[in-house]
Order: structure tokens, then C-alpha cells, then sequence
């Protein structure tokens, strides 16, 4: 399994602050990754401090895909 956190910085990288808007958004979902299931296709939009969207954190598995269903498997017959 992956777990992947993207955030968008933007042009602005949250007006100068980037390191203390990054520390802020790692602190908080540090504290909480225990309140989600830790397998692939959990997700989760990111905020910053002041309610914007800026990314996401999701679980993969190991070769990035969310979906948790093996894509080795038959499909199955129709009845």
C-alpha cells in the first residue's frame, strides 16, 4: 500500500507561509489517519487553515490504484 498526500501550493504558496500551512496540515491529519481505514480507496479532501480546499490524501495499493479489487480476477459469467 501507498498513502499519498498531495497539496496544491499554488502560485502564492500560502502567502509566504508554506512551511507553517504545511507543518499545520501534517500535524492535524497525522492526528486523525486513526479515525479512517488504512486500505486501499481511502480518501480524504485536505483544507487549509482557512477552509480552502487544497488537496487530498488517499491510500493506494502498491502500484497506485485506489480501487482495492484485484484486476487479476475473471469476470464473472453471466447467469
Amino acid at each position: 500500500m501507498k498513502f499519498v498526500l498531495e497539496i496544491d501550493m499554488g502560485e502564492a504558496a500560502f502567502e509566504g507561509k508554506a512551511a507553517d500551512e504545511l507543518e499545520r496540515i501534517l500535524r492535524y491529519w497525522g492526528g486523525n489517519l486513526r479515525h479512517y481505514a488504512m486500505e486501499p480507496g481511502s480518501t480524504e479532501t485536505v483544507y487549509d487553515s482557512g477552509y480552502s480546499e487544497v488537496g487530498r490524501w488517499q491510500i493506494t495499493d502498491a502500484t497506485g490504484t485506489a480501487d482495492s479489487t484485484d484486476a487479476t480476477e475473471a469476470p464473472a459469467s453471466p447467469s
